[in-house]
């Protein structure tokens, strides 16, 4: 097992704002991750996503992008968190303000080498318009973001990988089908089994098979991009 060292503290974003990190670093990195929450906060689900990803040889970084609503926010996964969730995120004030957290990450990760950014639920949608807007990245992934449909007609800078549910309810197929339609280059697996948040543990909706496979698509894609 890789040793890993985590920590957490503050970051700055290029308008002042201050708000929270985490970090899991192995000793000789490969390159880096930016790991994008999803409508629950910088949670102990998300942690643990970030130190995977540094066992298999990336310095990741979370950020806590609720701050800008409210400071240190760590919700469950009950009915009650999705609709605080959500509020929290509009509160944050908008795409704008978390793509500047997202690239102040990236700019604090690059040292340690080529930068992907990777995000799921809410993260998924921002890790597309990551790959479409942001600079100093070099590889995506976006697991069912549910407004990457609203943003089909963008176009990722970088090579980006998306994941989907076949038994997403927040997500249609015939979503997805679009987004594959307007962008042939992007690899869009779709995993028929599953439902949304499928590849979190903490959910009733975790599907451990198809965690699995995204998970190994998801370090081929950083393997192949990031090198």
């Amino acid at each position: 097992m890789t040793d890993i060292t985590t920590a957490t503290s503050t970051l700055t974003a290029s308008d002042g704002h201050s708000f929270g990190i985490f970090t899991a670093t192995p000793a000789n990195p490969k390159g880096a991750l930016v790991v994008v929450q999803e409508i629950f906060g910088l949670n102990s689900h998300i942690r643990d996503v970030a130190t995977r990803f540094a066992q298999n040889g990336y310095a990741t970084i979370a950020p806590a992008l609720f701050d800008r609503a409210k400071p240190g926010v760590e919700l469950d996964y009950t009915g009650e968190s999705v609709k605080k969730g959500i509020e929290l995120a509009h509160a944050t004030g908008g795409w704008v303000n978390n793509l500047m957290d997202i690239q102040a990450c990236v700019a604090k990760i690059k040292p340690h080498g080529k930068v992907g950014v990777v995000g799921f639920c809410w993260g998924g949608s921002l890790a597309w318009l990551s790959a479409c807007r942001l600079s100093g990245i070099d590889a995506a992934v976006g697991y069912y973001g549910g407004q990457i449909h609203g943003f089909k007609d963008e176009h990722p800078k970088v090579p980006s990988l998306l994941h989907f549910a076949g038994l997403d309810q927040h997500i249609s197929q015939t979503d997805v089908k679009d987004i594959q339609a307007a962008h042939p280059e992007v690899p869009v697996y779709i995993y028929p089994d599953a439902d949304h948040g499928f590849n979190c543990d903490q959910r009733r909706s975790y599907h451990a098979e198809s965690a699995k496979l995204a998970m190994e698509r998801t370090l081929a894609h950083f393997a192949k991009y990031l090198a």
